[in-house]
């Protein structure tokens, strides 16, 4: 662990903050704007996906490097480069004069905004003890919720009153600050040893990733051929199949198997993965159900999220006093089996559901989904060693990235098969929704026989961060 001095220990924290609100600001606002930019660029709406596919790709290629390029090249350079790079993108996007412009401009956005939070966790990971991880890591997230609070009901604002250009531009001054403060504050971290690239399991690696997101953007948004689908998912699990063949027999492997032999990292990675589906869902199912089931129109849909949000960051503070009580395993084990029987309660909202249900089942689900999200990111990273960390935090950025593209590829799926199955009934686009959301809950109250896994006392004691005085090794 760095020491730091009391004012750079409270002000780390923001800074990371920032970029968390960068990203998720962005990745909410955009999604209104785009007929609008279809229309301003002369091109087809349906093409536009392309705008957020750039991006998703780009961010699945170079997370795995996230972690080597912070120890190699320092987490202030990065970081700072990182935030940089996003501002650049987010200006070069407001420029564009065509669509081939802005999927590139998309693209230096994804290299910053693959780096920004991997490498900002690894600083608050390092520079911090394990016994704050859990208040570090709640405060970190809670700015972030902000951009899913504003940001359709932004977007929605700036493309009618301004032009879409905007929802780029307002980026900028935030960029400015972030890149002042992570300049100023942010402390110069490394790894203990400099270890050569693994460039042939990058290569694996990412392309497995870049499949595997293609494939499951094919099945959900972009509509491919099934077969088109199974070869693409088939070529990205052969890639990850061989690169985790390889791992088991190279020294410096980019993500090393030995890390699973930590117990808590294990079944955190792996309860992120599936427990992450239900919640991944939410921000692409529920505004559909708003607008196409329920009437609303995509304004009202949007502020009808904000209980959501609120209730995310109401329960934050709450999450620090409720593990150090009830410890991972009986907080993982019930708030997974509570959170997917209430997004299985989603199944209850129809046409005749009062406003006020309705503000009860988003504000209970943001509730306990924002305690499930901090619990589960700081079982999984608690117990890692130094030499360990960069490597364990970037494959839990993977695993989160990977994972709520699979949660809005099967809620897709899912929707698009119930829909087919009742066609020519008044009533199939309601059906669809409720059972959809009925097997997305199901499907995520699996998790908890993962979290159970663990023993009372994991985590509770976190493991000293030094390898070189570990009583474990």
């Amino acid at each position: 662990m760095l020491p730091l001095d009391a004012r750079t220990a409270r002000l780390l924290p923001w800074i990371v903050a920032i970029a968390f609100f960068m990203q998720t600001l962005d990745g909410t606002i955009l999604n209104t704007a785009l007929p609008s930019m279809a229309h301003d660029l002369a091109e087809d709406p349906l093409r536009m996906q392309s705008v957020v596919i750039a991006y998703m790709l780009t961010v699945a290629l170079l997370i795995p490097a996230s972690g080597w390029i912070a120890d190699r090249f320092g987490t202030r350079r990065i970081f700072f480069g990182a935030i940089l790079l996003f501002s650049l993108g987010s200006l070069l996007c407001a420029l564009s004069q065509s669509l081939n412009m802005l999927i590139g401009a998309r693209v230096i956005q994804g290299l910053g905004g693959a780096l920004m939070m991997p490498v900002g966790r690894l600083v608050v990971l390092r520079a911090y003890p394990r016994s704050d991880l859990v208040r570090i890591m709640s405060f970190i997230t809670l700015p972030g919720l902000l951009g899913p609070l504003i940001g359709p009901t932004l977007g929605g604002w700036l493309v009618e009153y301004t032009s879409w250009h905007w929802i780029f531009l307002i980026n900028l001054p935030v960029g400015a600050l972030g890149c002042w403060a992570a300049f100023k504050l942010m402390p110069d971290l490394r790894g203990p040893h400099r270890t050569r690239f693994d460039a042939i399991g990058f290569i694996l690696f990412g392309t497995s990733m870049v499949l595997i997101t293609i494939a499951l953007e094919g099945l959900g948004e972009l509509g491919m051929a099934h077969v088109r689908v199974m070869l693409l998912l088939l070529g990205g699990l052969a890639c990850l199949a061989a690169y985790w063949l390889r791992a088991g027999r190279t020294e410096n492997a980019l993500f090393s198997p030995k890390l699973f032999n930590t117990r808590t990292f294990a079944v955190g990675i792996l309860g992120n993965m599936f427990a992450r589906l239900g919640s991944g869902s939410l921000p692409f199912l529920t505004p559909l159900l708003l607008q196409l089931a329920m009437g609303y129109s995509p304004s009202q849909a949007g502020m009808s999220m904000i209980p959501l949000a609120l209730a995310a960051m109401l329960m934050k503070p709450l999450a620090k006093p409720l593990i150090d009580r009830l410890g991972y395993r009986r907080i993982l084990t019930g708030n997974t089996l509570l959170l997917g029987a209430l997004i299985a309660s989603m199944a209850l909202v129809d046409g005749n559901s009062s406003p006020l249900q309705l503000i009860v089942q988003l504000s209970l689900i943001g509730a306990f989904n924002s305690l499930q999200f901090t619990a589960m990111n700081t079982v999984t990273l608690i117990d890692l060693r130094d030499d360990e960390a960069s490597s364990g935090n970037s494959l839990l950025s993977v695993v989160v990235q990977l994972s709520m593209s699979i949660g809005i590829a099967a809620a897709a799926a899912l929707l698009s098969g119930f829909s087919a199955e009742n066609k020519g009934n008044p009533d199939a686009v309601a059906w669809a929704f409720q059972a959809t959301y009925l097997c997305i809950g199901l499907l995520s109250m699996f998790a908890a026989a993962i979290f159970l896994q663990l023993s009372p006392a994991e985590g509770r004691s976190p493991r000293r961060a030094n390898p070189e005085v570990d009583p474990q090794d």
